[in-house]
Parts: C-alpha cells; structure tokens; sequence
C-alpha cells in the first residue's frame, strides 16, 4: 500500500502528442443498475482517423469484457494490458462491448459508485473507463445516448446528461428512462445519476426565448436547504449569457447533492454533481464559510 502511494505518477508530454486512431462520433450506453452489480451495454460508432492501419484501443479500468461484436458479428479481440484491442477492416464500424461492474464495491469513487443509497458518476479525469471499454481522451468527442433501467422503489429518478427523450415501466418492479445529448463532448464529462432523490424546481428563460426546466435535486429531508443554490444557478445562467453571448442549448438543467462526493463539484454539462456540503445551506444557520 506504501509503495502504491508513493509511486510515481505516469509522465504524459505535450510534445508527444498524436491526435486519436479511431473517432467515436455516437456512443449508445445501456444500463441495467443494480448496486451489487450492474451490466453495461456500449455500442460504439467508430471511424477511422487518417490513413493507417492501427487497430482499435478501448481505455479499461477493472472492466471485463463479457461479448464484443462488430457490426453485429462475434469478432476477435485481445487485451494489452488494460485497454481492449479490435483489428477492424473497414473505416467506419459499430463496436459493441459488454461489461459488468460492481458500484457498491468501488471505493475508488471514480467511474460509477455507490454513495448512501445514491448511484452516481465522477469521471474526470480518466473515471469512465471504468464503466466501459473507451478512448478515455479528451480530444474524442461524442454524442450520447443512454438508457438506464433500475428497481423503481430504490432508484425511482434516474438522471443522465441531455434531455430526457423517453421513459417507462418494466417488469419486476423495474423501470427505465432514455436521455439524449446531441452536443459531442468528451466522456470525462458523462454523468449519470440514480436514487431516491427530491427537486427543487424552477424554470429559466433564455435570450432567445427558451424555456429551460431547473431541478436540484437532493433527499427529500435536504429541500428547504436548496433555495440559495437554485437562485445561484438562475444568476449563474444570466451571466454567462450577459458577459460571454453564451446561451444554454439544452431544455434540462440538474444539479444533483451527493454525500460522498470526492470532489468540491464536476461540471458535467446538464447533469451537475456537487458535494453536499457546497450546495446545501440553511438561510437560518449558514454563514460565508458555508
């Protein structure tokens, strides 16, 4: 344990930089959530990046490939160390991986974890490729979709980034819901949220005329404590769009409290997640230091 903690830290130079093998412009994630174990379904759309014939390396971290398919079709594949490797013919391929993970048994607190009955994400810098198998880099930018199923009565909201497309129930006391992204973004900044959760809600109106949904969402105990964050969030909005000509382009933004979180906060587009303690304040109690 001391000679992991005091390990050096990999080197990464700038001056060694090569721009991405393979572009991943969709990505199709499929959740069946469960703490104790829950099964991801990836379904990347892959195209080649420039004239080469390197195969295809997907960032793993504790994942375990359970079925890889391309196009639909059982395909070889091998590891190398912890990335996956795909020898694909072609320049564009869907590249589809199965995974299985553990939340309630990732005390790393990166990628997907348990957190007092929460499921929550934290992906920066390099957390999702311990949710699935993926070019774990910023400079691959990506439109997604997900689909998340759980038990209804131990996470009945489940929250991703995006808009909220679809919804409903399942069998077993089970149910889903589907959000969409159209904007690329770097999987650093993925989240997903699901437990049973209470919103403070409100609306904002945009420059152009849009009307956005506001929710903070937090335990149903924790609501008279969210006033001054959503007010900040209304103020935030105003001013970026008052000092940089910056509209929000989505219809839904949420902001989601979690104990244990292990950063102040991470800005994932639509889908905020904050520590508790920089979110919550009591306008009776709370001091500047608060």
């Amino acid at each position: 344990m001391i000679d992991a903690l005091a390990a050096t830290p990999a080197i990464t130079r700038r001056a060694d930089y090569s721009p991405p093998d393979w572009l991943v412009p969709d990505l199709d994630l499929d959740f069946d959530l469960a703490p104790e174990r829950t099964r991801v379904h990836a379904a990347l759309s892959v195209t080649r990046n420039g004239v080469h014939d390197r195969p295809l390396r997907l960032d793993g971290d504790g994942v375990v490939a359970l079925a890889v398919r391309v196009d639909g079709v059982d395909t070889p594949w091998r590891m190398d160390g912890p990335a996956l490797v795909v020898d694909l013919p072609g320049d564009a391929h869907v590249v589809e991986t199965e995974v299985e993970i553990a939340p309630e048994r990732n005390t790393q607190l990166m990628g997907l974890y348990a957190s007092g009955g929460i499921l929550c994400t934290q992906c920066e810098a390099e957390g999702f490729r311990r949710i699935t198998f993926f070019p774990d880099r910023p400079d691959v930018l990506t439109r997604y979709r997900v689909r998340m199923a759980a038990d209804k009565a131990r996470y009945p909201v489940l929250l991703a980034n995006g808009d909220p497309v679809a919804s409903g129930e399942g069998e077993n006391g089970r149910h889903w819901a589907e959000w969409h992204d159209p904007f690329p973004k770097p999987c650093y900044l993925f989240a997903l949220v699901a437990g049973d959760l209470a919103a403070n809600r409100a609306t904002f109106t945009t420059a152009s005329g849009r009307e956005v949904q506001l929710g903070i969402w937090v335990r149903e105990k924790d609501l008279p404590k969210t006033d001054h964050a959503l007010h900040a969030l209304k103020l935030s909005m105003a001013w970026d769009e008052r000092v940089y000509g910056r509209e929000y382009d989505l219809d839904v933004f949420n902001i989601v409290a979690v104990d244990d979180f292990n950063f102040g906060a991470m800005e994932n587009k639509g889908l905020n997640i904050f520590n508790s303690r920089y979110i919550l304040a009591d306008p009776d109690t709370a001091t500047d230091y608060d």
